[in-house]
């Protein structure tokens, strides 16, 4: 099943779980922490749903649908996705260290945390350990992802920047981070 934007704007939320129980869904996460722009919110379930990930994580200062922006800009894929709020980034990791199954035993593993930010400690996105289940953390357009959620974190990733420009638009970094994540994981 592929939905071109106006039949994912137009369908009936109740109607689309019913197609949903197909998709075979990545143990990957996204944990979104004070996103400000809605538009980019949006991209990023567009994103999410093109990966078929586990959940999005909306943190902190994130806005939250049924935002009219962020309707526009996800075309409708805020309705596939699955996701929840959390008041804070620690709180999202929190939940998803703590939901490995008790009678997992020693195989299961817990879920390995990625921030994606420049940082002292950070190293190139293409040198990370991707292994799943996988969360990727994406901070604020401006201030990017906290220091205490850095602190959370199993590594931190960057993309390198060879220009004068910082830093790339949120959605941009989350899709080559997590595009190349993908790929290497298989």
């Amino acid at each position: 099943m592929k939905l071109n934007a106006r039949e994912l704007r137009d369908i009936d939320e109740n109607e689309v779980k019913i197609k949903l129980k197909h998709i075979k869904r990545r143990p990957i996460y996204f944990i979104l922490e004070n996103i400000y722009d809605t538009y980019n919110i949006g991209g990023l379930f567009r994103l999410a749903d093109a990966l078929a990930i586990e959940k999005i994580y909306l943190c902190g200062e994130t806005e939250i649908p049924p935002n009219s922006r962020i309707k526009k800009a996800s075309i409708g894929t805020y309705k596939v996705v699955p996701w929840v709020y959390k008041k804070s980034a620690t709180e999202a990791i929190k939940e998803l260290r703590d939901s490995r199954p008790a009678n997992a035993g020693r195989q299961a593993r817990m879920v390995r945390i990625i921030a994606v930010e420049q940082a002292k400690n950070s190293i190139s996105y293409t040198k990370a350990d991707y292994k799943l289940p996988l969360t990727l953390v994406f901070g604020n357009e401006t201030s990017g992802v906290t220091p205490e959620t850095l602190k959370l974190a199993d590594e931190i990733v960057e993309i390198p920047m060879w220009g004068i420009n910082k830093s790339l638009n949120v959605i941009v970094s989350a899709a080559i981070v997590s595009y190349f994540a993908v790929s290497t994981i298989g």
